[in-house]
């Protein structure tokens, strides 16, 4: 992380200390210059006629304004413009971006005056999220992944103190936010791990370290458990690495009485080399992020326990590395799940969803209300969406309705995909009762096809195949340097309104 923060919630007039910053925004309206100059004005500070000229440009939207004194050393002033561009991830992703520019400013104190959720509210979802948009977006302009650099700066204390007139929301903000944003952090912390360390077992200890301190039932069903268990689909994808494959499960129960039960399932992949079916070094190089699904549902559980969730939560990751040596399932085997089900291998590298297979009959087993998956399925997924949103393959129209709205609400977007069981055909074998892989076209949905013949029918399912926005990627300032943690705020969202 960037600075050691602490967040405050102020109503009060602004009270500058020494070394702060002021972030102050501003609705472009025809009052524009006047709101400006009265600002300035309040402060006592001169505001240049050339920089303000350039502020009023419409192609230009903030500045940075350095004061004579210390009280406080510089204003960032930003320009909200409510045209066709403006989304409710404009906080988050603002904030993002300046936390890191703070760095070596040697500020001690930022004030954040919130504008009015009155002018903006057609944007959001109430404003409780308004504000929330706000605190995620310093959280996560804060994240940093520099374990394994030799030298680093160390994090300095940075005070936030925000500014709003609803002190009951934002203090509550603040709190949920805090919990919230430590699960999405410890998330990205696992999918940016390097393999050579994250392992199966060391994601299966690092998850039972975290979780079993909040209250979270955790266990670890190792190779000989899962060979009683005759999950052999994780077993064969498994088998080739010095790292024995396991499922990871996880059980969080609320003291309140709950009326839904949820299953969260979640591709383990700790490094996916494609087997046999071997990728080439270039599309190796994201791979340690391969079990970003599984990340997510580990994230969410420890989000629902710090968050106390009134709802109960099975969290189940099969966890293996997929890798090449002469134990190595081979294109051509027939592979028999623990649902009795045979699936041909038409492809070592569509290895995520044999792993599902045995995941999801397991979650299936434990009688949920519902049940939705996690997966870097597919690159089909990326070609069809871009790294922008997540598939979203689903037969339940409410369950589909609730996290699209939930996407929505967070700015973790999912679009729904056709799932119509003509995709069936394509994914028919032979020799087994079902292929691994189908034709080219329509990847991401045949991948799904595939997911549903081991999922309960009587069950609503959803699968969300994450491959494009849980990979970084330069569409936002959150994206860009990290692995994101995509699902967990998504999914906190649509538990909590449960």
């Amino acid at each position: 992380m960037h600075f050691n923060l602490k967040i405050n919630a102020l109503k009060d007039e602004l009270n500058f200390k020494n070394d702060s910053a002021l972030v102050k925004f501003f609705v472009d309206t025809e009052k524009l210059e006047q709101l400006v100059d009265e600002f300035f004005l309040s402060l006592n500070y001169p505001l240049g006629k050339v920089q303000k000229k350039n502020f009023m440009d419409k192609k230009s939207d903030e500045f940075a304004y350095y004061s004579q004194t210390d009280e406080p050393s510089v204003i960032y002033v930003k320009k909200i413009k409510l045209d066709k561009h403006f989304s409710s991830d404009f906080f988050r992703n603002y904030f993002a971006g300046l936390i890191p520019s703070l760095k070596r400013k040697n500020l001690k104190a930022v004030h954040v005056v919130v504008p009015s959720f009155t002018v903006l509210k057609e944007h959001f979802e109430c404003e409780t999220q308004f504000v929330q948009g706000i605190l995620e977006g310093i959280h996560l302009g804060n994240y940093t992944f520099d374990h394994y650099k030799s030298e680093k700066d160390k994090a300095a204390d940075l005070s936030f103190f925000i500014h709003y007139s609803d002190q009951k929301i934002l203090k509550d903000a603040i709190a949920t936010t805090g919990n919230l944003m430590s699960a999405v952090s410890f998330a990205r912390d696992l999918v940016n791990e390097p393999a050579i360390t994250l392992t199966p077992s060391e994601l299966a200890s690092r998850t039972k370290k975290e979780l079993s301190k909040l209250g979270v039932k955790v266990s670890v069903f190792d190779k000989n458990e899962l060979k009683k268990r005759k999950m052999n689909a994780i077993l064969a994808v498994g088998g080739a690495s010095d790292n024995p494959p396991c499922l990871i499960t996880m059980h969080y129960k609320p003291t309140v009485k709950t009326k839904k039960k949820i299953a969260l399932v979640g591709k383990g992949v700790c490094y996916d080399s494609g087997g046999l079916s071997l990728k080439p070094t270039s599309s190796m190089m994201e791979m340690k992020a391969d079990m970003a699904g599984g990340g997510a549902v580990i994230g969410i559980m420890k989000a629902a326990a710090m968050l106390k969730l009134p709802v109960e939560i099975i969290g189940v990751v099969p966890a293996v590395e997929n890798m090449v040596n002469g134990s190595s399932y081979k294109p051509g085997d027939i592979v028999k799940s623990a649902s009795g089900k045979s699936i041909e291998v038409k492809d070592t590298d569509a290895e995520g969803r044999i792993i599902l297979a045995d995941a999801l009959h397991y979650a299936s087993g434990q009688k949920p209300d519902e049940i939705i998956d996690f997966a870097t399925l597919t690159g089909a997924v990326v070609v069809a969406l871009g790294e922008l949103a997540a598939g979203l393959f689903t037969q339940d129209d409410r369950l589909a309705d609730e996290l699209l709205n939930s996407g929505k609400s967070t700015y973790e977007r999912l679009w729904r995909m056709p799932f119509w069981n003509d995709y069936n055909s394509m994914i028919k074998s032979e020799i087994a009762d079902v292929s691994n892989l189908g034709p080219r076209w329509g990847g991401a949905i045949t991948a799904g096809k595939f997911l549903e013949n081991f999922v309960d029918e009587k069950i609503p399912w959803a699968h969300i195949d994450l491959a494009g926005p849980a990979i970084k990627h330069k569409s936002n300032n959150y994206t860009e340097k990290y692995d994101t943690g995509f699902g967990v705020r998504l999914i906190v969202n649509y538990l909590s309104k449960m």
